[in-house]
């Protein structure tokens, strides 16, 4: 089974159309959260996520933002601005898929969070130490994580020793030690890569494969700047910060 792995697309659908049409046939797709924000199109984003095969999604902290769920002063302002516009453009029928997600949970023998096991909303793991906390908070042998936009593994070397790996494009990975993953972002990623990102797991075979797409970046910053949502999130795209 082919399991298509995608995060934080943020109201980006350009990005997300190329990602689905240069990932070719794939059985589910698992979803770690943030549909919505920074971005123009996020009623566009739920249609195509609802569309897919055996879809597990999960609540973002700008999801749950969007729904009012959080408090916008928890954001910096460029990003609190942006969320502004997602409420207003947000139909009813994107409130109530957005209303059913959870920001955790377990699908194939997998945990899957948007932020981390132990604080799948907020949490940021970006660094060994973070990892290594996190490690006790989830039972499988793979964690996936989104939130950070930046594509890393950690891996278990020990109860105090986390290996980390910075994958690129094409880079697979199989691991009998448990490991944490995120796949990076489709929407607006952050490791100086704007192509948009994604993994994609054979689990007959055991194969994480990490994927890059480029996008028409140009489009998609017009509609940011077009919505009055704050420049600096149309800008960044063009060079993956």
């Amino acid at each position: 089974m082919k399991t298509l792995i995608i995060s934080d697309v943020h109201s980006n659908a350009t990005a997300l159309l190329a990602v689905l049409e240069d990932a070719g046939a794939f059985d589910r797709v698992w979803c770690l959260g943030d549909v919505v924000g920074y971005g123009p199109e996020p009623n566009e984003c739920v249609q195509i996520l609802k569309s897919l095969p055996n879809l597990t999604c999960l609540l973002g902290n700008h999801d749950a933002a969007a729904l009012g769920f959080i408090d916008l002063w928890t954001f910096n302002e460029e990003a609190r601005r942006a969320i502004e516009v997602q409420m207003r453009l947000l139909n009813e029928e994107s409130r109530q898929f957005l209303d059913l997600l959870q920001p955790k949970t377990v699908q194939g023998g997998v945990t899957l969070a948007h932020g981390s096991p132990r604080d799948p909303i907020w949490e940021y793991v970006i660094s060994a130490k973070v990892a290594e906390r996190n490690f006790s908070a989830f039972e499988t042998q793979v964690c996936l994580i989104g939130h950070s936009h930046i594509p890393v593994i950690f891996v278990e070397n020990g109860p105090k020793s986390t290996m980390i790996l910075m994958p690129s494009s094409g880079d697979m990975w199989r691991s009998e030690r448990r490991f944490i993953l995120n796949p990076g972002s489709v929407g607006q990623p952050r490791d100086r890569d704007p192509r948009a990102a994604y993994v994609v797991w054979d689990s007959e075979e055991d194969i994480w494969t990490y994927h890059r797409i480029a996008y028409d970046v140009d489009r998609v910053q017009k509609e940011i700047l077009a919505l009055g949502i704050p420049s600096i999130h149309a800008m960044r795209l063009a060079y993956g910060m």
